[in-house]
């Protein structure tokens, strides 16, 4: 039942009575329906629906926690900031309290703050303590070989700030995006992508028969032809960027998938639901 701290996280909290509407109105996910013991993922988009921080947001008393890289929390609340206007709301960055996960139903102590991490089952939850509350038994490594396993993607690792969308990450299929609720910045875009079905580059878990996997960055070819590239990886499991119509076309002549040198198997993750091409090349459900 491992708990493993992770430094690279940190908090940006949104508190004040304002707090709602303000994040409402910004990200990509749904405040007010979120619940009181859940880490639930969102963006903050560009106006053209790249994004630029992803995090985890959860409740505290009085507004709300966001979870996000640690390199990234003070652009996060200086980039909320511009959203403040006059609404009366506190954006602040907060060193004081730390990150962990905790999967297989790893317990904590009854001053440790838990929160179910909703972006796929058998991911855990976050804890939000101050330091040293904590009983770590595992690394930050040891979270991201979990979190690889279920392939779900992480920002600044998986895919590069501003220049990805909500589709591509799969912020679609883990939770991150709320189809209904009305306007928020990007969201023009994310919507026509999401009704005309026009992602064609999406996040894929990838395989390596052979063992060891490819190292972040490496092009992903078929045929002479570049598919994507890969992301994060441990051992023999790994994630990778790839553009589905050419994945499709690569299956459909019988090609080898590579990860440079390596045979890689190109998978879609298991809580995933969009349409990915089968061993013919033929879009399958």
């Amino acid at each position: 039942m491992p708990i493993a701290l992770l430094p690279d996280r940190a908090l940006v909290t949104v508190t004040g009575e304002d707090a709602p509407d303000l994040l409402q109105g910004v990200l990509t996910c749904n405040v007010v329906t979120l619940g009181e013991a859940e880490a639930r993922l969102g963006a903050l988009l560009t106006p053209q629906g790249k994004i630029l921080f992803d995090f985890l947001i959860s409740r505290i008393q009085g507004g709300f926690r966001l979870d996000c890289a640690a390199d990234q929390a003070a652009g996060l609340a200086k980039r909320l900031g511009l959203y403040r206007l006059r609404a009366k709301v506190e954006i602040a960055a907060d060193p004081t309290v730390a990150v962990a996960a905790a999967w297989d139903g790893a317990a904590t102590a009854a001053e440790v703050q838990r929160a179910a991490d909703t972006r796929a089952v058998d991911l855990g939850a976050r804890l939000y303590a101050e330091e040293g509350a904590f009983s770590a038994d595992a690394s930050p490594q040891d979270y991201h070989v979990h979190r690889i396993a279920l392939a779900v993607p992480e920002g600044g690792r998986d895919f590069a700030y501003g220049d990805a969308f909500p589709h591509e990450a799969l912020m679609d299929q883990l939770g991150g995006v709320d189809f209904r609720k009305g306007c928020y910045v990007g969201q023009e875009v994310v919507s026509r992508m999401q009704h005309r079905g026009t992602a064609r580059t999406r996040l894929l878990a990838a395989r390596y028969p052979a063992g060891e996997a490819a190292s972040p960055g490496t092009e992903v070819t078929a045929g002479g032809k570049v598919l994507g590239t890969t992301g994060s990886a441990a051992g023999e499991r790994g994630l990778a960027t790839i553009r589905l119509d050419r994945l499709g076309d690569a299956l459909s002549a019988g090609e080898t998938l590579r990860a440079g040198d390596r045979p890689v198997v190109l998978e879609r993750p298991a809580y995933a639901r969009f349409a990915m091409p089968d061993a013919a090349g033929e879009p399958a459900a």
